[in-house]
């Protein structure tokens, strides 16, 4: 049975992971033609994608942190759910995104990866905490 505890930490892990991976993007150190499906055309683009998506993550990063008691900040328990929602939803919509990527690299590790993300979300929000 997938526990909160187990959601919790797949998800802080997986959220760190992830900003290490835009931010080794935006120092090119990954390349930005593996990067959003194959489709950025220029590096100039993929640094306003890639910022976007740090701060993102880091905003998700910080929902959980809330719903886990990490950081206290008191927020509306609703809030909370609804965020949590919200991500499973878009990692949801990731995890589609990534089945008909152009980069077979990126189907291969982030089809999977934004699949256990959201199912991590989805424990979190039918959480009694939430």
């Amino acid at each position: 049975m997938l526990t909160e505890r187990i959601a919790v930490y797949g998800l802080l892990i997986g959220f760190s992971f992830i900003i290490l991976f835009h931010v080794l993007a935006l120092l090119r150190i990954v390349p930005y033609e593996m990067l959003w499906g194959g489709r950025l055309q220029n590096p100039d683009q993929m640094v306003v994608f890639e910022s976007v998506a740090i701060l993102i993550n880091a905003i998700m990063l910080g929902v959980v942190c809330i719903r886990a008691r990490i950081i206290q900040w008191i927020l509306k328990p609703s809030v909370i759910k609804i965020a949590l929602w919200i991500m499973v939803v878009l990692f949801a919509l990731n995890t589609l995104g990534n089945l008909f990527s152009k980069n077979t690299l990126e189907q291969l590790i982030f089809t999977p990866v934004t699949f256990v993300l959201s199912i991590f979300c989805w424990r979190l929000t039918i959480g009694k905490k939430a």
